[in-house]
């Protein structure tokens, strides 16, 4: 097996890990409404996510580690979109935010200032901030 096999391998992991976070989130409330299986099936088809895997991580999302990436702009990037799917169905709830700190502590945000940065998180994708602002914004909340 090659080097670039094994990054391959590794990096599909994450994207799994990752795919798996936002459909836990999705599942948070036990339904999956149409505008969170809209976003389900966008991010599987950006993060390669086949037919096969897409039902296997669909069924038990529990079974898939989070792998976070090494990148720290890759790992607010990750919080955008697990983000987005809190407001997939027009509403929030005290599961969902719960569990995107637990989520948000897999990526390996800080234990003490991970209720800060998702709240910054929601703030800003609530007031539909795009990717670059979004990773700005964290990033400043996160350094304090």
């Amino acid at each position: 097996m090659s080097i670039s096999d094994l990054y391959s391998s590794g990096k599909h992991k994450q994207e799994i890990g990752h795919f798996a976070s936002i459909v836990k989130i999705a599942k948070s409330d036990n339904v999956i409404t149409d505008g969170e299986q809209k976003l389900l099936e966008k991010a599987a088809k950006r993060l390669n996510i086949g037919q096969e895997e897409y039902s296997k991580i669909l069924e038990k999302p529990e079974n898939f580690p989070v792998n976070p990436p090494v990148s720290y702009d890759e790992r607010i990037e990750r919080l955008y979109l697990l983000t987005k799917m809190v407001f997939a169905d027009d509403s929030v709830t005290k599961e969902e935010v719960a569990l995107l700190r637990k989520i948000a502590i897999g990526l390996h945000f800080s234990n003490d200032n991970v209720e800060k940065v998702c709240d910054e998180a929601i703030h800003l994708v609530m007031n539909d901030n795009d990717l670059d602002s979004f990773i700005s914004a964290i990033k400043k909340v996160d350094s304090i």
